[in-house]
């Protein structure tokens, strides 16, 4: 897979950022930038235009839930993964219902991240 794959994480939680930012950069993926919720996240995806989000789904101002929606729109290529300590059945399956291309569970490993992007990334640009 090409590495020049352009990222954006928004969660409001410095460790899961920092976590995610290491394994991406360890394995060659660009972090564009990083927000803290909702609304300063979906400014940042929409200007930075990357290939694959990493979107908290509790979150301060609008959830990933509400954000997610609006990438999909605006970015019909752009992989999603929501992030999440929750993995109930109804935010799972209204996350996939509105385009989510998968899911980071917390707490996770670099191993996860990296294979779980590179499906999600397969699956958005329809491989």
């Amino acid at each position: 897979m090409d590495k020049y794959i352009s990222t954006v994480i928004i969660d409001d939680n410095e460790m899961t950022r920092e976590l995610l930012r290491t394994a991406l950069r360890n394995d060659g993926y660009q972090v564009l930038g990083e927000a803290t919720d909702g609304v300063s996240g979906l400014e940042m995806i929409l200007r930075a235009k990357p290939d694959v989000v990493f979107l908290d789904v509790l979150m301060p101002g609008a959830s990933g839930l509400e954000i997610l929606q609006q990438v999909r729109k605006a970015l019909p290529r752009c992989a999603v993964l929501m992030v999440t300590g929750s993995s109930d059945r109804e935010t799972v399956q209204t996350a996939l219902a509105r385009g989510a291309h998968g899911f980071i569970l917390k707490p996770f490993n670099t191993a996860t991240v990296l294979k779980t992007t590179e499906a999600a990334l397969n699956r958005a640009r329809g491989l």
